[in-house]
């Protein structure tokens, strides 16, 4: 690929992704994650996920309900910025195993975009939309922010993406835009093929089927179009990944691909494994 074509999100690979934050060492999607990401790993990006509130505040929580990660139950979309923010979003971080949950009672909240753009103002994302409704709200954090250079607006499904055509940055390709090329691919006729995307942001496997292999990750480089693989936790998967030429692992422990990229391309070492 022509590096002068890739849009500067994406540039600088292979990228370490924290995903969610960095699930397996903070709780995910709250700003001590991604504050430990950008500060204590050096992440490249962190990935995240965004629905709606009641009162329409974009929000940073992967489920409809808080009942997995927070001390609530019931539905975000049901409940109020302030509803949802007096909740605990450490309450279930446990770190091994359910002997402790060193971060319960210490005042961490489901964030909002808002205040990730404010307190992270130069770390990249990639933003995934978990609702059509959060759209609005999010587009509209960006434009304040001016963060638009930074960040990649992701979807899985095109129902959550409705208003995409307006976003100016980079987007990562939503499964009815990748499936296209992938079965063109599987016919050998990928030259015929685009993805209209910057990214695809890709599992290996699903429900045990291989999606990801060196030659779909060839034919995607040749249209254009840049590779991220999630959710990549083992070092050997890593390595082999990295072998394959992907551009990015979006991981839940930042900790072991900082290791590993210092090992290979020499990455200086983050503040967490200096200490």
């Amino acid at each position: 690929m022509d590096k002068r074509s890739i849009h500067p999100v994406l540039q600088g690979g292979p990228l370490l992704i924290a995903h969610r934050g960095g699930s397996a060492l903070m709780p995910e999607n709250t700003m001590p994650a991604f504050l430990a990401a950008a500060q204590r790993w050096q992440a490249d990006m962190i990935e995240l996920d965004v629905r709606a509130t009641a009162d329409g505040q974009c929000v940073v929580i992967h489920d409809p309900a808080v009942d997995r990660t927070t001390d609530g139950k019931g539905l975000v979309a049901h409940m109020t910025l302030g509803e949802l923010q007096a909740l605990d979003a450490a309450y279930h971080f446990t770190p091994d195993g359910g002997v402790s949950y060193p971060l319960r009672g210490q005042g961490v909240r489901v964030p909002t975009i808002a205040e990730v753009l404010t307190t992270l103002p130069a770390m990249r994302l990639t933003i995934e939309l978990k609702s059509a409704d959060a759209q609005a709200p999010l587009f509209r954090a960006i434009a304040e922010h001016a963060a638009t250079d930074r960040i990649i607006a992701a979807g899985e499904r095109n129902a959550y993406r409705t208003m995409f055509r307006s976003y100016a940055g980079a987007k990562s390709a939503s499964l009815e835009e990748a499936l296209p090329f992938v079965a063109l691919h599987r016919l050998r006729l990928a030259r015929f093929g685009r993805v209209p995307a910057d990214v695809v942001q890709t599992c290996e496997v699903y429900r045990g089927r291989r999606i990801l292999t060196p030659r779909l990750v060839r034919d995607l480089h040749r249209a254009g179009v840049l590779v991220h693989v999630w959710t990549v936790n083992e070092v050997a998967d890593m390595e082999r990944l990295l072998d394959w030429g992907v551009d990015g692992l979006v991981t839940d422990r930042p900790d072991r691909l900082a290791r590993l990229l210092h090992d290979r391309v020499q990455r200086p070492l983050p503040a967490g494994l200096r200490s």
